[in-house]
């Protein structure tokens, strides 16, 4: 599995995503119960800032008051691909532990492709993560979600229909219910 492409492909899909949001309110529920759309979107906006200073090895200001978070996501996710195309270093610190810059691209997908099919569903819109993508994100979230982040970051897993795909078996796992399955 090559982290850089995977990055890529999930800030491709949740681009995708975020391009559903108009402008309405922001105030939408999402599948993240403690979470509206605006929120949703500025932890979008922040998972981008620690992405983006992992791979530059610096530390770039967050976008304080910003009246369209997505517009924040989407000048973030460009600026990520960028510092990644700009080839990282092979560490990253965080905290004071050092991390492989390729695992933390890899977690860093689970995020943005997962928040992001969390952003399509607050508006409404049927946006399936792609079956070879959600494959490669369910071998990363096995790896990286333990129990002790259960009713943490994540919700207890769901039970799926036997022959589930890829998409539905990653959002089980990690406490979602797909509301357009069947």
């Amino acid at each position: 599995m090559n982290a850089g492409e995977l990055l890529e492909r999930s800030l491709a899909y949740a681009l995708g995503c975020v391009a559903g949001v108009g402008a309405g309110p922001l105030e939408r529920g999402t599948p993240c119960a403690e979470w509206d759309l605006g929120e949703l979107l500025r932890h979008l906006d922040d998972s981008l800032d620690a992405l983006h200073e992992g791979l530059t090895g610096g530390r770039i200001g967050l976008t304080p008051g910003t009246a369209d978070p997505a517009c924040a996501f989407r000048t973030r996710a460009c600026a990520v691909l960028g510092a990644w195309a700009a080839g990282p270093g092979e560490r990253v610190v965080v905290g004071e532990l050092p991390l492989d810059v390729r695992v933390m691209a890899a977690v860093g997908a689970v995020e943005i492709a997962v928040h992001g099919w969390d952003v399509a569903q607050a508006c409404g819109r049927r946006r399936p993560i792609p079956a070879a993508l959600a494959a490669e994100l369910l071998l990363v979230a096995r790896c990286v979600v333990a129990a002790e982040d259960r009713g943490v970051r994540f919700g207890a897993p769901v039970a799926v229909p036997l022959g589930a795909g890829p998409d539905r078996r990653l959002l089980a796992f990690l406490g979602r219910r797909d509301s357009f399955a069947g």
